[in-house]
């Protein structure tokens, strides 16, 4: 149900409709095309259409004020049955509601590209879980929507849990929130050969002075070390104001990239064979001390207690807004293709 004042056009109407447009039934309220169900703990939102016909480009083109009004309430907002397949489908459904489609750049997880700015949701292997985090919250500049598109289902499992970001702040402890609010945290990125993404790919060049521009301009520290190797760190506030409701989230990715996060099966060889200022990823409170193990697994808590993870059917489009809601990737079985696309930029000036 969208708000009273929108209305959704059944055909564009000519000339001569025009004058005609009050006295018939050329336009039908957006209440009687789509129903909604609101999901466990509020998000997501799922929203299938109510008549047999709808032009769900239209419809989202002519619905977007209601939409992001329901995006700002839910976090997440589930479309299913709206008949959008494919690279084309979800491209044209982002150009829909709310515009063009953003680049991949520092990157931090492995992705394929498929089409224009369309990518594999992440490439890692079907039986590792990905912990719940907000895209790109380690950068200075980071998409605000994220649309996720289901092509191929899997049999079990791989589920893109939501999370409400409000709903996981007030889970952490006041000191703990504290410290954080006033030291920030601090992102350690160690390139290694044969660990993780090279810099080349996560820069997209392999050029070392369009790297060390990137960095300053993106308020990065960068490290030239032996062998080619490069480290990175930046420090980020933990907490933010969303932009366009004001509302305080918890949105970082201080325990995604904490070692101690990763599962045992991975975490311990990286610390058997590297120090913690060389692992390739880990993260550190922005003055270069430690984060407390109970205080990184207080983190985890906050964030589990939250999640919801609707299962994914073929045609889906899950639309997240990237500030107020976590996500994350479950296990899975079968084979699994998830898009993802991302769209309206912001910078942590906005915020």
């Amino acid at each position: 149900m969208l708000p009273a004042g929108d209305t959704l056009v059944t055909d564009k109407p000519g000339p001569k409709k025009l004058a005609l447009a009050g006295r018939r039934a050329a336009v039908v309220p957006a209440a009687e095309r789509v129903r909604e169900e609101v999901g466990p703990a509020g998000l997501p939102l799922v929203l299938t259409p109510a008549v047999a016909g709808l032009d769900p480009l239209a419809w989202a083109a002519e619905s977007r004020a209601g939409l992001e009004e329901r995006l700002l309430r839910h976090g997440a907002l589930l479309f299913r049955g709206f008949g959008l397949p494919g690279i084309e489908g979800l491209q044209a459904f982002v150009r829909a509601v709310c515009g063009d489609l953003l680049e991949y750049k520092e990157r931090s997880s492995p992705r394929s590209e498929l089409g224009d700015r369309v990518y594999t949701s992440t490439d890692y292997p079907a039986e590792q879980p990905i912990f719940p985090h907000n895209e790109h919250s380690y950068a200075r500049r980071f998409p605000l929507k994220l649309f996720f598109s289901c092509v191929t289902a899997p049999a079990t499992g791989g589920e893109t849990p939501v999370g409400d970001t409000r709903r996981i702040l007030g889970h952490i402890d006041p000191e703990i929130r504290r410290r954080f609010g006033e030291l920030g945290w601090m992102y350690v990125r160690n390139f290694h050969p044969g660990f993780g993404l090279s810099w080349q790919t996560v820069f997209q060049t392999d050029d070392p002075a369009r790297v060390e521009a990137y960095c300053r301009e993106a308020g990065i520290e960068c490290e030239w070390r032996s062998g080619g190797r490069l480290r990175t760190r930046q420090v980020r506030p933990a907490t933010a104001r969303h932009p366009r409701t004001g509302e305080a989230v918890w949105f970082n990715h201080a325990t995604f990239f904490h070692v101690s996060t990763l599962p045992a099966a991975i975490r311990e060889p990286l610390l058997r064979d590297f120090e913690l200022e060389d692992l390739p990823n880990h993260t550190w409170y922005g003055d270069g001390s430690p984060i407390e193990p109970e205080v990184a697994e207080h983190l985890r808590q906050a964030y589990r207690r939250e999640m919801v993870a609707p299962p994914w059917q073929e045609g889906d489009i899950l639309l997240i807004d990237n500030m107020l809601a976590a996500h994350a990737r479950s296990p899975f079985t079968g084979p699994r293709k998830v898009l993802v696309a991302m769209a309206d930029p912001h910078t942590r000036d906005d915020v």
